[in-house]
């Protein structure tokens, strides 16, 4: 979540210029429109919030989620599975709303190439990581060990 959180934070930054923050949602209004390419880092990065395969959000969440039930807590998981049913409705009308309304503002969207080329690679790698989760779990468990040496 720490890294889908920042490609979010990322693209909102990207968004904000001279004279001017993103900070509502409808500033992502028509996103589509003026820029498919940060439309479509958003689309994944909103889609690994909202757990949608296959993204690396839905195997956070269903590792989670299927450990808690192994260990008993039924009614906890039907809860959190019906937050994150909620929680998705709010991501994806994001999604709606970059792609199917008119956009608010039609300046160009322009960013140095070093922010476009981290922004594009971290939101890609949260796709990779959704279709290839092993990469991070073997490097979260050899940091694990050497934290234990």
């Amino acid at each position: 979540y720490v890294l889908t959180s920042i490609a979010g934070f990322g693209i909102i930054l990207l968004l904000s210029r001279q004279g001017f923050e993103a900070e509502q949602i409808d500033d992502l209004k028509g996103l589509n429109q003026r820029h498919p390419w940060f439309a479509f880092l958003m689309l994944i990065i909103m889609f690994s919030m909202a757990g949608i395969p296959p993204t690396i959000g839905f195997y956070a969440k269903f590792t989670v989620l299927q450990a808690a039930w192994q260990a008993g807590f039924t009614w906890q998981v039907v809860l959190a599975v019906l937050m994150a049913v909620i929680g998705a409705f709010y991501y994806l009308n994001i999604v709606r709303k970059m792609y199917f309304d008119a956009p608010v503002d039609n300046s160009p969207l322009t960013a140095p190439v070093d922010m476009r080329f981290v922004l594009s690679v971290h939101s890609l790698a949260l796709l990779g990581l959704g279709l290839f989760p092993e990469i991070l779990l073997s490097v979260c468990g050899r940091s694990l060990l050497m934290s234990l040496q």
